[in-house]
């Protein structure tokens, strides 16, 4: 609207009607630039930093597919200059679990080396304890042993406890097949084998030796 007593081409009332009406739309204008520069901004930066991790991520996995191809023996003989990624891959993950379940299956044989070595030494041990008493005791008394048996009465001894468990094994033993020979082996060593049995056989054929020899 014009003012009374303003002619409309008055040069200032134009200059005045130019202000009122822009003079906002710049700044509006700026605050939507920069908005929008700081949303692309935002956005730009996550994008980057997300192509980031993964290309770490990646760059880790293919060094872990480098290492084992390094560490694991198996991995080093194979020819991986054919094939694609996916089938190195999975060629180097198998080789990987045939090389480690092969390195516990030895673990586990000289874990089982060891116990039985350590069991010798612990019997040589042994051995030797009993050695050294036995000389000692033979030096303290020189003539022990002068009553000593021979090596035929040792013979005698362990003749006649075999000829009385065979007679037992004889009239136990029944030989129709060998099925039912099986059954009656088993049935005598439960009944013939037991160590009161044998006490008594062993205690026997010692009684029996003695009379015949003094």
């Amino acid at each position: 609207m014009t003012e009374p007593g303003a002619s409309p081409e008055d040069p200032w009332v134009k200059v005045e009607y130019a202000y009122s009406d822009n003079s906002l739309a710049p700044d509006d204008e700026d605050s939507d630039y920069h908005q929008e520069s700081y949303k692309e901004s935002y956005k730009d930066r996550r994008r980057r930093a997300h192509t980031q991790a993964e290309q770490k991520r990646r760059d880790a996995i293919k060094r872990g597919y480098d290492d084992l191809q390094t560490i694991a023996p198996p991995c080093q003989q194979q020819d991986f200059s054919i094939g694609s990624q996916k089938l190195i891959k999975a060629i180097v993950l198998q080789k990987t679990i045939d090389y480690i379940q092969f390195l516990h299956k030895e673990k586990k044989k000289q874990e089982e080396e060891l116990s039985t070595l350590r069991k010798d030494v612990m019997a040589l041990k042994i051995m030797k304890v009993n050695y050294q008493q036995n000389v000692k005791a033979h030096q303290d008394n020189p003539h022990e042993g002068e009553d000593q048996v021979s090596d035929q009465v040792k013979f005698n001894v362990f003749q006649g406890i075999m000829d009385s468990l065979f007679q037992s094994f004889n009239a136990s033993i029944s030989v129709a097949s060998f099925q039912e020979l099986s059954a009656c082996v088993f049935s005598w060593i439960e009944e013939h084998c037991k160590p009161q049995t044998l006490r008594e056989t062993v205690i026997g054929v010692l009684h029996q030796l003695k009379n015949q020899l003094y």
